[in-house]
């Protein structure tokens, strides 16, 4: 009886996850139809490579993933080490004015990126960052969102340990990066998985701030492609190209899937 109460929940979950499913599956068959045939009625089997092997020598695809994974780990390093610290403090440490100082940092996550385009476009103008992958990271460099996340579960971690450790002599610091930051690791995945996803798809600071292809990351590549006059309407080229730059994402979510959606849970429910 059980079961049979569950059969619409599941029935409603995979209707879902079927109509979630239509474009990418869509953009996948149109990547390896023949570009005569693109749009045609009706299913066949006639597929090909000729259309990635096209794209990929078509731009300087390889300049841009190489662009863009500088760009998305260099940021999440640098959010790793002050969201972690940041975290930390707000999570054990106490000093006048704490709950204000945090307040303002949540307010950060309701403030649009986009609002703070064109101050921060300033800023690098006079720093003389523009065009350039330092440019398109800085201002990513501390996550309001990281904080919250680490610091929400840094308050679950048995207070203890740390006086523990501050018996045996050890410093705040060591404390830090031998203790929480081991034991926040499905925090940190969530986080990572979030951040990465974010940057890898970011596209409109990147656009602004670059100007040429040695800087450009994939999205605005993939941009600059589909509009260009080799492709025109070409719908199995630009679907090729797109698959190009999701490909990583989506065979990083696919063998990573189980810890993703575990990491998710332990951080979300504490």
């Amino acid at each position: 009886m059980k079961r049979i109460k569950q059969i619409p929940f599941i029935v409603l979950v995979y209707t879902f996850a079927i109509i979630w499913s239509i474009p990418l599956i869509w953009m996948i068959y149109m990547a390896f139809r023949p570009q005569d045939i693109p749009l045609s009625k009706g299913f066949s089997f006639n597929f090909t490579l000729d259309n990635i092997i096209n794209v990929w020598s078509a731009a300087p695809f390889l300049t841009y993933f190489i662009n863009t994974i500088i760009i998305v780990v260099g940021i999440f390093g640098f959010q790793m080490i002050t969201s972690t610290m940041a975290a930390y403090v707000f999570a054990r440490l106490e000093f006048i004015g704490k709950s204000f100082v945090f307040i303002l940092f949540l307010i950060q996550i309701m403030i649009p990126v986009d609002v703070l385009i064109f101050p921060e476009y300033l800023v690098l103008r006079d720093l003389s960052l523009l065009d350039t992958k330092l440019g398109i990271m800085i201002p990513y460099f501390a996550s309001a969102f990281g904080i919250f996340l680490l610091r929400q579960y840094f308050k679950t971690i048995p207070i203890e340990l740390e006086e523990a450790a501050q018996i045996e002599g050890c410093s705040k610091w060591r404390i830090l990066w031998t203790i929480y930051f081991p034991l926040a690791r499905p925090a940190i995945l969530s986080f990572g998985l979030v951040s990465v996803s974010y940057h890898w798809n970011n596209f409109v600071w990147p656009l602004i701030v670059t100007n040429s292809v040695e800087n450009r990351p994939l999205t605005v590549g993939l941009a600059l492609f589909a509009k260009s006059a080799e492709t025109g309407a070409q719908w199995s080229m630009i679907t090729a190209a797109t698959l190009i730059v999701v490909a990583p994402l989506l065979l990083g979510f696919l063998i990573f899937q189980r810890k993703f959606i575990n990491s998710f849970i332990s951080s979300g429910i504490k």
